[in-house]
């Protein structure tokens, strides 16, 4: 597959994704600065972790009006398949290509730290190499990472199986504990209704 890594200024994990796709993966990848206006060629984005502009405003608030934008959106009615990690969840959720806010951690302080997650929906094209249910062990490293969003959308995401990972304990329980920020419903990743944009806090 062709990916393109998004570059925004602040952007910090853009060449540890272009690695691992190219190098580990053996997959074609570029990055693609933040002005840029056109996706042609490509089959898949990802909107890597960082700081964009500095999280000046709120997390991803300044980096939705980035020229290339607007090209994602295009990228997603076409079909296109979209991963935003940690700063690129957030970015996502600002640009409104996946439901819901993130609001700052329950403790008001950065959390840096090894987490366990729960894979809740194994039938996506982000996690068809998973099982379902199955526990993975990934890092974090934000202070804004607690989702929110209402009870109607909350439901309506449920339904659709767009809960795609939820904080867990090693052996796979979710509980409060396991909880590191304050997520309702410990939701550590989403899926888009149509299924084609995945937005993850753990990396």
């Amino acid at each position: 597959m062709n990916f393109g890594v998004i570059v925004f200024p602040g952007s910090n994990c853009d060449h540890d994704c272009v690695h691992v796709l190219s190098d580990v993966l053996g997959q074609k990848a570029i990055e693609v600065w933040h002005k840029e206006t056109s996706l042609s060629g490509l089959e898949a984005v990802i909107l890597p972790g960082g700081f964009s502009y500095g999280d000046y405003l709120r997390t991803g608030a300044i980096a939705r009006f980035s020229p290339v934008m607007a090209a994602i959106k295009q990228f997603v009615a076409e079909g296109g398949m979209v991963l935003g990690i940690c700063n690129g969840f957030q970015i996502l959720l600002e640009a409104g290509l996946l439901p819901g806010a993130m609001l700052r951690n329950r403790s008001l302080a950065f959390i840096c730290k090894d987490v366990h997650v729960r894979v809740e929906n194994a039938a996506t094209p982000f996690t068809g190499r998973c099982e379902p249910w199955q526990v993975l062990k990934l890092p974090i490293a934000h202070a804004d990472g607690n989702y929110y969003t209402d009870d109607v959308t909350l439901s309506q995401m449920k339904a659709n199986a767009q809960i795609v990972f939820r904080y867990c304990t090693p052996d796979g329980r979710v509980t409060s504990e396991a909880n590191p920020n304050g997520s309702l419903d410990n939701i550590a990743g989403i899926r888009n209704a149509a299924g084609n944009v995945l937005g993850m806090m753990p990396h």
